[in-house]
């Protein structure tokens, strides 16, 4: 039963309702303070990033809220030792998951005229810009979507990140110029599979003429990326092999990208956008030894005594140091939250719009680094590279 009713609950998902409510409880008032099962019905909404779920007793209601990843892991767990039923509506569907006393689980749909009303606005369907029903070869190829242009039920959690990642830039493509073709440079590139994602998007959704380069280290990695553009027809989309430090562009660069650049590599990405006045900056830094190895506490010790402290303390303080130092040279900076395809952690991300800075914002986000320099006892590798004469 459980391999059964896994599979309807995660269709169920698919459909992305907005309101479920689980009923017909298997029995009545043993478990927990209340019982668990003493809840004759279990109402939850969509809030937005999360569920509001309404527990009724006979008398009371409850409340309980629960992230949307949780969610069908949630529903799963009551249906598997709970209730009996669960009625689902997105809006043009009502869905419902039955398990018969002999444990025998249906499913089944209906259209309904007379669908529970959502609890705000912003609980329809979230539209996304890669939506479904538009075969996406990436998406395809990465699992995440079937060959109908589906999303595939288990990779929900990666179509939602790739979203989000085509939605950061999105945000700010309209800065760049429409009358010409525009040039991306991808610093270590990888597998790309953001890379392709985002030609799609530029190409297929924005309509805009572009080159993108992908640059990485690893000849084999890019050998298979120069494959997969080509099987593609992803005439724009080109991979070099090469060492982010000494590369450089025959192209006037619009937008540059660095996902996951190990420790200083970062450094050389930003460093080269804003030597080439990249309009468009996004950057994921990784893997930030640098400062860590410099700093020396004193009077905030207690930032650098213990080593896990200490370690998280300088990855934060060198994205400030290069959000500051990319505000210094006319950008508009800020650090975003950002969870990729492979890195199930919170990652920060850079992005940065170049623009008009007041003499005033830039000088004290310069005198800010300068503090935390002297406080802590560090050289930045980006404002080396920004700033040789110093």
């Amino acid at each position: 039963m459980e391999g059964s009713l896994r599979q309807m609950v995660y269709a169920l998902f698919g459909a992305h309702p907005y309101k479920l409510i689980l009923s017909n409880p298997r029995k009545r008032g043993s478990e927990g303070p209340f019982g668990e099962t003493s809840y004759r019905k279990i109402v939850l909404n969509r809030q937005g990033g999360y569920w509001q779920a309404e527990k009724y007793t006979e008398k009371q209601v409850f409340h309980e809220k629960f992230s949307e990843e949780d969610s069908a892991e949630y529903i799963l767990k009551k249906l598997t030792d709970t209730y009996r039923q669960c009625n689902g509506w997105d809006g043009e569907w009502e869905h419902t998951i039955r398990i018969s006393k002999g444990g025998k689980v249906s499913a089944g749909k209906k259209r309904t005229t007379q669908a529970p009303k959502e609890q705000a606005e912003h609980n329809r369907k979230k539209r996304y810009i890669l939506e479904e029903g538009h075969v996406i070869p990436p998406l395809v190829d990465m699992g995440i979507f079937t060959g109908e242009g589906k999303v595939v039920c288990s990779m929900y959690d990666k179509y939602r990140q790739i979203n989000r990642f085509v939605e950061l830039i999105d945000d700010e493509i309209e800065s760049l110029p429409s009358d010409r073709r525009l040039t991306v440079i991808d610093f270590g590139c990888g597998k790309s599979y953001l890379t392709f994602i985002l030609y799609y998007y530029l190409t297929e959704v924005k309509g805009r003429k572009v080159r993108i380069i992908g640059l990485d280290l690893k000849k084999e990695v890019i050998e298979n990326c120069s494959r997969a553009a080509e099987k593609y027809g992803y005439e724009g989309l080109h991979f070099e092999v090469g060492d982010i430090g000494g590369y450089d562009c025959p192209y006037p660069v619009d937008m540059v990208i660095s996902l996951h650049a190990c420790d200083t590599a970062t450094d050389y990405a930003l460093y080269h956008a804003v030597r080439w006045k990249a309009k468009l900056i996004f950057s994921v830094p990784c893997c930030q030894y640098e400062l860590n190895r410099q700093m020396k506490g004193g009077e905030l010790s207690i930032l650098t005594r213990y080593g896990i402290i200490k370690e998280r303390a300088a990855a934060l303080m060198t994205d400030a140091v290069r959000g500051n130092l990319l505000t210094a040279w006319g950008y508009k900076t800020q650090l975003l939250e950002f969870v990729d395809l492979s890195h199930t952690p919170k990652n920060l991300l850079i992005r940065a719009v170049r623009t008009v800075q007041p003499k005033s914002v830039r000088e004290e986000a310069l005198r800010e680094v300068e503090a935390l320099k002297a406080q802590f006892g560090f050289q930045p590798t980006l404002e080396g590279l920004l700033y040789p004469e110093k």
